[in-house]
């Protein structure tokens, strides 16, 4: 769903915001005021049956209004690592689809494999390689070896884009910076400028947790107002690394004698661990939007507490 543009003189030019949105945005750049919008706003503006005259009709009228928002335009770079974090995300979910299919496998014969991915690569080693896969077919045998193979080459796979967003968090000061919050590593540094930039788009930061559906689902009536759960709103894959890393980073930051970590001890006594970990993550989302718009690093101060 896309359109051209709509008015001559400030010339402003609306694009659906599809696949080539953000490239059709740049090539307009020149002589327009580009905004993209999510197709989502635009549908309510599109009258009656669909077709290409009422779709640009739609992203006109909606370009007109006040209250709209805007996809903020990508640079080349942005769309290039976007693109490196979907090709590991689809990577990581074959290894997913790969070892749960080994599991099964085990699991009809009688055998039972404790969880996690790395107590599986070693029970596999051991049947494999030091039992010669006792308690299976010759043709299992064949299957699982085979399998063993693949997750191989998915592991080196992802280890590839792994080390080529570090080698970028290093060289992108911006990515710099947010690698200095804990619990951000140098994924989720480079996805997130990859998918918001310098955060300009968001006036404060609890847009960015808004954004990211790391906020309380809303259902006021009759003046009544009613939390619900997170929204799971926006982008899935940002707020799924931003929930592992405050999962991995929330028991160091307890540990230590400083605002955050007195915050987030406080948090942990009143509320379920899960329940702390996204309001965690909501933070870590805060402070990434503070230290993007400020251009400063994360500065930790404290000691660690106690024992």
């Amino acid at each position: 769903m896309w359109g051209f543009p709509v008015w001559q003189r400030p010339r402003p030019h609306s694009d659906g915001s599809v696949l080539r949105g953000h490239h059709l945005g740049r090539v307009f750049a020149g002589g327009h005021d580009v905004g993209l919008t999510s197709p989502e706003s635009v549908r309510p503006y599109v009258k009656a049956q669909k077709n290409d005259d009422r779709d640009a009709e739609g992203i006109a009228e909606a370009a007109t209004r006040p209250t709209m928002r805007f996809v903020e335009l990508k640079s080349q770079e942005q769309l290039d690592m976007q693109t490196l974090h979907r090709s590991r995300d689809r990577l990581v979910g074959e290894r997913t689809a790969l070892i749960n299919q080994l599991r099964a496998i085990l699991l009809e014969r009688g055998i039972v494999v404790p969880q996690g991915k790395r107590k599986l690569e070693q029970f596999l080693a051991v049947l494999m390689d030091e039992q010669g896969g006792a308690g299976l077919s010759p043709r299992m045998i064949t299957l699982v070896a085979d399998a063993r193979a693949q997750w191989a080459e998915l592991d080196r796979r992802i280890a590839a884009f792994d080390t080529e967003f570090i080698r970028w968090t290093k060289e992108n000061e911006d990515a710099r910076r947010l690698a200095s919050i804990p619990g951000v590593g140098p994924t989720i540094a480079s996805a997130l400028i990859a998918a918001i930039g310098k955060g300009e788009t968001f006036e404060h930061g609890r847009d960015l947790a808004a954004w990211l559906g790391l906020v309380p689902r809303q259902f006021t009536t009759g003046g009544r107002p009613k939390l619900l759960g997170i929204s799971k709103r926006g982008n899935r894959y940002l707020r799924k690394l931003l929930i592992h890393g405050a999962r991995a980073a929330l028991p160091h930051v307890v540990e230590r004698d400083t605002p955050l970590g007195r915050w987030a001890k406080a948090l942990l006594e009143r509320a379920h661990l899960n329940v702390a970990i996204v309001a965690f993550a909501n933070k870590l989302a805060r402070i990434a939007w503070a230290v993007l718009r400020r251009g400063e690093r994360f500065v930790v101060r404290g000691l660690p507490l106690a024992a």
